[in-house]
């Protein structure tokens, strides 16, 4: 629906009702001297057509690429009819069902959700989503330290094989609250070595263990879940979704599984859309659901024997305690959300399934071709998911242009993140490559080194 702002009469009748002459009137308590002023740099304003045609040309830049970049937002394929049943209205317009009475359809999606990540992690209970998969580790660091009262540290165990972007979002949300993140190496293998927990002995809350990491290896899970629980610490699984449907989910891990469970979502029927929005997922065990934040909704019957759903709990009680709240994330990433519903129910478990059995052997397929090149080397010699790091006998700066000149997004540049990775890649192969693009980038890639 186009955007029409109000008439200058309509704006002027508004102003007069609450009895003020202008706009900036409205403002009059924000001293001048913060006020930005004229915004002189800003362009032109553009008109429906104008703007059309930029947007569609700016569209149409991401369309021919073979994308070989993952590091957290993935290329998957999404059925067609995924998105033309979240454009509905029904579900596109809906919004956070504060009159849970009057939100059925909304709730019941919001319960299907819960249930497939219930069952996709191994839990007992998962929340109604939150902003990302970032956010959701902050949410699950916060919720670790409240939980465990046994530590007094207000230390985390946080392996330098996160996300590099998860850490920076962590430690900007929990570090003015006096949680200190302790790094954990990572060893020749491009894992967090279970022996090294015995550096957080000395009193810490929790362990975050990233699976697969940001490097795309395979953690120990069992061992690290064992060592953490031995020394009292609880376990926050940072997953893949979609790689749950190969390998053993959190609440599985060692003898107790996962404590709490969190993650991006974007993998299960999101598009990328040049960084967003995405959703994060979280989950927990039955003991610990109080701590969780954002909402949980839950399956009842009325008087009559009719299935009915409501708001079963909202742990973070933002409305009314402020700052005591156990959380202040303010709403769901409803349509996300919905997508992935609706995603996951249309693949089924066999579906999701052929989905992660087709993105690792693609991306075996791919480490086949690219390592085949001389000036190619793998840098871990670890089992992967469906992203693998490798090194360069060139400068990937120089490299990543060329063959993004070629319409082949080749993978991201370690050396951003990780100096000691300097001229190191990290590339990732979904379902949607094909044989055909992992040959051509390999020529590229040939021709340049």
């Amino acid at each position: 629906m186009p955007y029409i702002p109000h008439t200058e009469t309509e704006v002027s009748e508004m102003l007069a009702a609450i009895g003020i002459s202008s706009i900036e009137e409205l403002f009059d308590e924000i001293p001048a001297a913060l006020r930005v002023g004229r915004l002189d740099e800003l362009p032109a304003g553009l008109n429906e057509m104008e703007i059309s045609h930029l947007m569609q040309g700016r569209a149409a830049l991401d369309a021919a690429d073979s994308c070989f970049l993952g590091a957290g937002a993935y290329d998957h394929h999404i059925p067609a009819a995924v998105w033309e049943i979240v454009g509905r209205g029904e579900f596109y317009s809906a919004y956070t069902p504060y009159q849970a009475e009057a939100s059925q359809g909304t709730l019941q999606l919001i319960y299907e959700y819960q249930s497939m990540m219930t069952a996709l992690t191994a839990m007992d209970a998962a929340n109604a989503s939150l902003y990302d998969g970032a956010s959701a580790l902050a949410e699950a660091v916060l919720m670790a330290v409240r939980l465990n009262r046994k530590s007094a540290s207000r230390r985390v165990l946080f392996p330098t094989t996160v996300h590099p972007r998860y850490r920076q979002v962590v430690q900007s949300l929990v570090g003015n609250q006096g949680i200190k993140l302790v790094d954990l190496p990572y060893d020749e293998s491009g894992r967090t070595d279970p022996a090294s927990l015995a550096y957080g002995d000395s009193d810490c809350a929790a362990l975050v263990i990233s699976q697969p990491n940001f490097f795309g290896a395979l953690e120990e899970v069992d061992e690290l879940t064992d060592r953490a629980h031995a020394s009292g610490l609880l376990v926050i699984a940072v997953v893949n979704p979609v790689s749950l449907a190969l390998l053993k989910p959190p609440g599985e891990w060692g003898e107790r599984g996962a404590d709490i469970v969190c993650g991006e979502g974007q993998s299960l029927g999101v598009p990328l859309s040049s960084g967003g929005p995405y959703f994060g997922f979280m989950a927990c065990r039955q003991a610990h659901v109080r701590q969780m934040p954002g909402r949980i909704v839950g399956r009842t019957e009325d008087l009559d024997g009719k299935r009915g759903f409501t708001l079963t709990l909202q742990a973070r009680e933002q409305h009314i305690r402020r700052s005591k709240a156990t959380s202040n994330i303010c709403t769901n990433q409803g349509l996300m959300v919905t997508a992935a519903t609706i995603s996951m129910a249309i693949l089924g478990a066999e579906g999701l399934a052929a989905k992660a059995t087709a993105c690792h052997a693609n991306a075996t397929a791919l480490k086949t071709a690219l390592t085949a090149l001389d000036g190619v080397e793998t840098v871990f010699e670890t089992p992967f998911f469906h992203e693998f790091v490798i090194r360069l006998a060139a400068p990937v700066a120089e490299i990543l242009p060329a063959l993004a000149g070629q319409n082949i997004i080749a993978g991201l540049n370690l050396g951003n993140y990780y100096p000691e990775l300097n001229d190191c890649l990290l590339v990732c192969a979904t379902e949607k490559r094909t044989a055909d693009e992992i040959d051509a980038y390999a020529r590229s890639l040939k021709q340049l080194l």
